[in-house]
């Protein structure tokens, strides 16, 4: 069904030629034996891997789903599923970027994040239990005791185990501060937890022997609100010492949700009935604890929708090229077939070279963000490890919700591509519509990344992080301000750029007479800051297509259409959007609620 090929030739132009990779990793002593071909190696093995085994049964895996057993609250995956696992374990993929000391490779998160976006392309739905579980680790290897750290990790570094994350109830979904789970202390040290979970993306399943779940409930005495949240350790099998596995915790699933799309990965109904945890952090700081696995799953969401916008656009593009309908306006392109190939339609060309933009923006942008992560976590200079960070925070909203409305934006017009066929499940495409829809919603609406950036990334500081970030910019702009050959991307680049600092400023004016007009402009401001990221990436992309246009490579031909697309048909989409944030509240709160 369809046909996926690993985009390694633009994975490699990002790392070596956009982002010096290896020079990059040089300077974090951890990473610095990392060269060249270390990442080629890498990225060709994954491409195998995703290729060959991921995307055959992501199609049947749709269509299947996952069953439940009433009687014993155990889930089976689909068909192929669990083999799939195996595989995966096998060779070593789960420890790829994992610290040494529990069992990983140690390899920089820079190409674990490459190796994921491949996953997604080939399967979402498979992808989210390996992808959970690399969150759970991350929390835990933040925020858990040596003992935790010494029992868990080595099992979820190794993919004998996996991992979730236990937020959502019935009546709370971002609301974190009305949860009711409850905790109870015992006198060993450990808590019944209890209470009810819903929408927790691979709950229950046959992949793996444990599921370590990260549950958020209450201490008798915890203060109302988001400050009386705590995160308790609670696994499927209560371990052993040693590792090995012994009572059945009641923690179970209760349901399976019925979705529409990714329907390989199990949604659960999570009942814990005063189910074995542990308190990992802090009590009444489990917020603190569980951003850490948050943070990660929304850059994990970016690339969920970056690996649906690539796949997407390969099958869209075949499809295009072999499709016969109707003539060229400008003439038959075809006079050995009835007709023309639809790939000869100027809107045709729109649609797929909007899938191929935003997939190649997207491609260096993540990328961008996985080295500074990076950076944060080993560079040697504490200035630079903090400037990182700063940068990830500002742009981590970015990621999950640009990327995500991107990928949403693409999957349609991909589908668009092939007319009525595109509808039609056997095709495949109307598969990755479906599963794209989700990324907009989960780990945090697009809404609420979009006020999470506005409100609190840029005007709580004033702006601080921001102008770190326009300053970049800035200097690439007066960098190659006086190349004519780079005026097509220069002249917008910078134009935007000056239009962002001015809405900024007038939306924090108006801030502070009303609270609302944050809420009315977070959401194009979000997406004009989106394009201004995406437009110094493809600005820089630029150059390097400029430089080597001759070289007789036609990746830089492509790369350069590519850029010149992207400035003039999706870039000047900020004009509509700065409109719309300066627009004010008034138009949306003037009705009364009974009028609507």
């Amino acid at each position: 069904m369809g046909q996926y090929t690993p985009p390694l030739r633009d994975m490699r132009f990002v790392m070596h030629e956009l982002l010096d990779v290896e020079a990059e990793l040089k300077q974090l002593p951890k990473h610095a034996d990392i060269d060249a071909d270390i990442i080629n190696q890498v990225l060709e093995e994954g491409g195998k891997f995703t290729s060959q085994v991921l995307f055959p049964i992501n199609h049947s895996g749709d269509r299947e789903g996952c069953t439940l057993d009433q009687a014993t609250h155990e889930v089976k995956t689909p068909t192929g599923f669990k083999a799939a696992y195996q595989q995966y374990v096998e060779a070593g993929w789960p420890a790829l970027s994992c610290d040494p000391a529990f069992g990983g490779q140690g390899l920089p998160l820079v190409i674990n994040n490459a190796f994921y976006e491949m996953m997604n392309s080939a399967n979402q739905a498979w992808t989210m239990y390996p992808g959970l579980s690399h969150g759970a680790y991350e929390c835990l290897h933040a925020h858990g005791t040596p003992e935790q750290q010494a029992l868990y990790l080595p099992k979820l570094v190794s993919g004998e185990w996996t991992g979730t994350m236990c937020l959502t109830e019935p009546h709370c979904g971002t609301d974190l501060g009305l949860l009711r789970s409850k905790a109870e202390p015992q006198a060993d040290g450990s808590y019944k937890i209890s209470g009810g979970k819903i929408f927790i993306s691979a709950g229950e399943h046959d992949m793996a022997a444990n599921i370590v779940h990260l549950v958020l409930a209450r201490l008798p005495d915890a203060p109302i609100g988001t400050r009386g949240i705590s995160l308790f350790l609670v696994p499927k099998f209560i371990p052993a010492a040693d590792g090995s596995l012994g009572a059945r915790n009641p923690v179970f699933c209760g349901a399976l949700e019925e979705k529409m799309g990714i329907h390989g990965n199990s949604t659960c109904q999570i009942n814990l009935d005063g189910a074995t945890g542990w308190l990992i952090g802090e009590a009444n700081k489990g917020l603190n604890a569980m951003f850490v696995m948050m943070n990660a799953a929304r850059l994990g969401v970016g690339m969920q929708s970056l690996g649906l916008t690539e796949v997407a656009y390969q099958n869209a593009l075949a499809y295009a090229k072999e499709r016969l309908q109707m003539r060229s306006l400008s003439g038959v392109k075809a006079p050995d077939k009835p007709a023309d190939p639809i790939i000869v339609h100027p809107d045709v060309r729109r649609m797929l070279l909007t899938a191929r933009a935003y997939a190649e923006g997207g491609r260096a942008f993540t990328s961008y963000i996985a080295l500074l992560i990076d950076k944060e976590l080993n560079h040697p200079d504490e200035e630079v490890r903090k400037e990182a960070g700063d940068q990830v925070v500002l742009l981590t909203p970015i990621i999950k919700a640009f990327l995500t409305d991107n990928g949403w934006i693409a999957t349609s017009e991909a589908m668009q591509v092939y007319g009525g066929h595109g509808y039609i499940v056997e095709w495949g495409m109307e598969q990755y519509v479906r599963d794209a829809r989700i990324n907009m919603i989960y780990e945090g609406t697009n809404t609420v990344q979009s006020l999470d950036l506005l409100g609190r990334k840029i005007l709580m500081d004033n702006g601080a992080k921001l102008r770190k970030f326009g300053e970049q910019v800035k200097a690439f702009v007066e960098d190659n301000g006086t190349d004519e050959a780079m005026s097509e991307f220069i002249t917008p680049l910078a134009d935007l750029g000056d239009k962002v600092t001015k809405l900024t400023m007038e939306i924090g004016m108006k801030a502070l007479q009303n609270q609302d007009e944050v809420g009315a402009a977070a959401v194009p401001y979000l997406r004009v800051l989106g394009h201004l990221v995406f437009s110094y990436f493809f600005a820089r992309m630029a150059k390097i297509a400029l430089e080597k246009q001759d070289s007789g490579d036609d990746f830089y031909k492509a790369k350069l259409g590519t850029a010149r697309f992207y400035f003039a048909r999706l870039l000047p989409e900020t004009a509509m959007l700065i409109r719309q944030a300066r627009s004010g509240s008034a138009s949306l709160m003037a009705l009364d609620a009974d009028l609507l």
